[in-house]
């Protein structure tokens, strides 16, 4: 193997920094292909769940919200029927207060007709008992005969009796037109009892009613909500359905340039110019990718590096290939940057570095490692899919 240039690793450092400034650094490519495509599906997944969970709640909200309807319904039902029932209670009330207001006129009337036949009564009977000595001589003396007489003895008598009769009506009247007032009176003040049971229940099922209203007003509200969420949840599902094919695709397009590298020309390893930074920048990418596989998987991970440096599909230097746009997710996400700036790769991983570098490969001529992924076959070892 030859190596040439002996930089320092400051010089190291700061030439992939160089490198890292002129790279867009996103979420995005965070991770590689395979990486993304099981967070995607993952990811899809949880919208999908959120989905379901969300249209039946719009489907619990609907079937509730149809079940206040038959209950409002209902409800309103009943209140037409009380609010019938209170009109007609208020008409009888107000006839019955009419017919109080006549009886009660027809009571005064009568009152007054007694009274005034009870006055004209002892008028009369006081005129009679002034005059009682020379009344009965006068009417007598005045007779034509005997019959004549006796005729007006009986009508004197007559005439007191009918006095008495008159006056016995007329309390009678009085005493039946006052019971009626009193009946009336009573039924009204029964009337008015249901008329204020019928307002107290028109008042409970006009709040049952606005109660109920209200409850389906905000289940409308929830279900509109709800059914905004779902569109969105439905936009993001075809979201991710896009970019799950396109990293389909895009995996697709990774085993088919992997096995386009197999197929490719390829240089020997003895042709190859190793820099000396290149071997402190392997060692530390192994330890980003692999630093927690066996050594047999931090070799392959460095394999992987040097079949691609020694295929004519990819750059021919390590820098060309660890830096090479969105291939290795530590490069993105800033973790290599931050294992160079420490140099935290382990003698291990150094190991594997040279011995990579040396030309041994444990996972032939492959190019791409990831983990396991449902379709995809390759050399697997430890927790990666190489192929």
């Amino acid at each position: 193997m030859k190596r040439k240039g002996a930089h320092r690793i400051v010089a190291v450092i700061l030439t992939i920094t160089m490198y890292i400034s002129c790279m867009p650094v996103t979420d995005a490519y965070a991770a590689t292909t395979k990486e993304q495509l099981e967070q995607a599906e993952k990811e899809q997944a949880e919208v999908k769940g959120k989905l379901e969970e969300t249209e039946e709640n719009i489907e619990g909200m609907e079937k509730e919200k149809s079940s206040l309807q038959t209950k409002l319904s209902q409800l309103n039902e009943d209140l037409s029927k009380v609010s019938d029932r209170l009109a007609d209670l208020e008409d009888k009330i107000d006839k019955k207060e009419k017919e109080i207001e006549r009886t009660s006129a027809d009571l005064a009337e009568a009152k007054e007709t007694e009274k005034t036949q009870y006055e004209n009564m002892k008028k009369r009977i006081k005129y009679m008992y002034e005059k009682k000595n020379t009344l009965y001589l006068e009417i007598l003396f005045d007779a034509s005969g005997f019959g004549d007489f006796i005729n007006k003895a009986s009508y004197i008598e007559e005439l007191s009796e009918y006095d008495q009769n008159l006056l016995a009506e007329y309390e009678q009247n009085r005493i039946r037109i006052a019971e009626k007032e009193a009946e009336l009176i009573a039924e009204k003040e029964e009337l008015d009892k249901l008329r204020d049971e019928a307002a107290e229940e028109q008042k409970k099922v006009t709040g049952y009613v606005n109660s109920t209203s209200s409850s389906i007003n905000q289940y409308s509200g929830q279900i509109a909500d709800a059914e905004a969420q779902a569109a969105a949840y439905e936009e993001e599902i075809k979201k991710n359905e896009e970019n799950i094919a396109y990293l389909k695709k895009k995996l697709a397009e990774e085993i088919a340039l992997s096995k386009l590298a197999a197929q490719s020309k390829w240089r020997d390893i003895s042709e190859v110019q190793f820099a000396e930074e290149d071997r402190y920048l392997l060692a530390n990418l192994i330890y980003c990718e692999a630093g927690g596989e066996p050594y047999a998987g931090q070799l392959a991970v460095g394999a992987v590096v040097i079949n691609r440096v020694l295929s004519s599909v990819y750059p021919n230097t390590v820098v060309g290939v660890i830096y090479q746009n969105k291939q290795f997710s530590p490069v993105a996400s800033g973790r290599l940057a931050l294992a160079l700036a420490e140099n935290r790769a382990t003698a291990a991983c150094y190991k594997a570095a040279d011995e990579a570098m040396s030309g041994q490969t444990n996972v032939g001529n492959c190019v791409y490692f990831r983990t396991p992924i449902e379709g995809l076959t390759g050399i697997q070892i430890g927790g990666h899919i190489f192929y």
